[in-house]
């Protein structure tokens, strides 16, 4: 492990090397006079504030005499103005400083060097994120900034039981993240566990943010499909989850907090749930619930009941396919399930500019079009365009496209095995969520194994905020 020593020329160059003065365009250094002595200021171009750094500047090179200072620490109680200041010795510390945009002083004479936070990085507004948007209520949303985030948690929570942790991951990356929890609500195991499981990360990379943490938390089970983290970009969502005693961790770059632990049945609720009467919540969370099951369900069960002519007697005979078509009715759900996901996939790219022309381009091939030159016929595209728009009633991506996995497979199980292949592949369906294992606490179906009556209904109804008792 590299320090710094009392050799200031030994020092001026080490650091010069490591941070890369002259090689990176970025990185900026410059030599001062502070007092007699020599000194010298590393700073990454676009992260320093100016108007900071010209003030303490001025006031450093007006200094006359600085002879009574003998340690790094002495210089910053007497002569550093900022808030935000810390000594190092080691320079893998002070380079991870400099790159997470402090300022760097080093003074002759000195075997430490004095880190100061007066970065000014450049960032977006905490305007309300894309999706989870609301009618009522707050409509800020989390930005790429750590920091700010926590302070719209603090903003929310005004409770000295928040705790937020720094913690720094993989020794490679040194990523920032913060665990934040309320002390006597976030079950104190879990909070360790988490620390525990967080050092022990050592990846090359995180630079995929969150992901990439899910992945190195992840216990197996690549095949599975189903989240076992909940993201939301939204302060209020957050901090009512820490509220309930959940964990958050917030990662440096990123525009959203990771909720744990998470179950399957969380992602019943949602932050308008919450904006409206209990009532009103409970209704929406029953709709939600109930579009989650037809979601899956709904495609492969109709694909059964017109899979052979019905009889006209027959109570289901309202949803036989009224023309005929050369394209089999298996094939038509699986053109639509994939040309959806094309869709999406391409007005991700696609520019404002051409947004309508885009719009008029899907309509084209998935409506009139597409019927006429027989390739869909108007019941699947019903079905279908049933099944796309339920995939938006909640603004969990993971969660949909588990969804649609699932669908897809339990189609195919059809094609091959009839009404068997819909029953092996609900046993299958609910074989694989009780064997799924959550990053933390406990079952990944609680509060229905175990069950908890108490817990289930809560999450089913919606309760109105109960006065503490006066």
């Amino acid at each position: 492990m590299q320090t710094l020593s009392l050799d200031f020329d030994k020092n001026k160059s080490t650091l010069d090397a490591l941070l890369g003065v002259g090689r990176c365009f970025d990185l900026v250094s410059r030599d001062l006079i502070i007092a007699e002595r020599r000194a010298r200021l590393w700073f990454v171009d676009g992260y320093c504030d100016d108007g900071v750094l010209e003030r303490m500047t001025s006031f450093w090179l007006s200094l006359s005499d600085i002879s009574s200072v003998q340690t790094a620490q002495q210089f910053c109680d007497r002569y550093v103005t900022f808030g935000e200041v810390n000594v190092e010795r080691v320079a893998d510390n002070i380079l991870t400083g400099v790159f997470l945009g402090k300022t760097l002083l080093l003074i002759e004479g000195l075997d430490e060097a004095v880190l100061i936070d007066a970065k000014g990085f450049p960032m977006r507004s905490v305007e309300e994120p894309e999706s989870g948007r609301v009618l009522r209520g707050a409509h800020d949303g989390f930005i790429e900034i750590l920091t700010i985030n926590a302070a719209l948690l603090r903003r929310r929570i005004r409770d000295t039981r928040l705790v937020m942790e720094g913690v720094k991951i993989s020794p490679s990356s040194r990523a920032d993240a913060a665990i934040c929890y309320i002390e006597g609500k976030a079950d104190e195991k879990l909070v360790n566990e988490l620390r525990s499981r967080l050092e022990k990360i050592d990846v090359n990379s995180l630079s995929m943010g969150q992901e990439s943490i899910t992945e190195a938390l992840m216990r197996g089970q690549w095949y599975n499909p189903f989240p076992r983290v909940r993201y939301t970009e939204r302060p209020d969502t957050a901090s009512a989850s820490l509220l309930e005693g959940s964990i958050l961790l917030l990662i440096d770059n990123t525009a959203s907090a990771m909720i744990l632990p998470t179950r399957l049945f969380d992602f019943v609720e949602e932050a308008n749930d919450f904006y409206f009467p209990p009532l009103v919540g409970t209704y929406l969370r029953l709709i939600r619930a109930s579009v989650f099951i037809l979601t899956v369900f709904l495609a492969p069960v109709w694909y059964m009941l017109v899979r052979e002519p019905a009889p006209q007697d027959a109570w289901y005979a309202f949803l036989a396919i009224e023309e005929p078509n050369g394209v089999p009715v298996l094939v038509q759900l699986l053109l639509l399930e994939f040309t959806i996901d094309l869709i999406k996939l391409a007005s991700l790219n696609t520019p404002d500019v051409y947004g309508s022309s885009f719009s008029m381009l899907g309509a084209l091939i998935l409506g009139d079009f597409a019927v006429r030159s027989n390739w869909l016929v108007p019941e699947v595209l019903a079905y279908m365009a049933f099944v796309a728009i339920a995939n938006f009633a909640q603004p969990s991506y993971e969660l949909g496209y588990s969804l649609k996995l699932t669908r897809v497979c339990l189609v195919l199980l059809c094609a091959a095995f009839g009404w068997a292949g819909l029953a092996i592949g609900t046993l299958l369906l609910v074989l694989l969520l009780t064997t799924t294992r959550p990053i933390l606490g406990k079952h990944y179906l609680y509060p229905l194994i175990p069950f908890n009556p108490k817990k289930f209904a809560a999450l089913l109804m919606r309760h109105p905020i109960s006065r503490k008792n006066t």
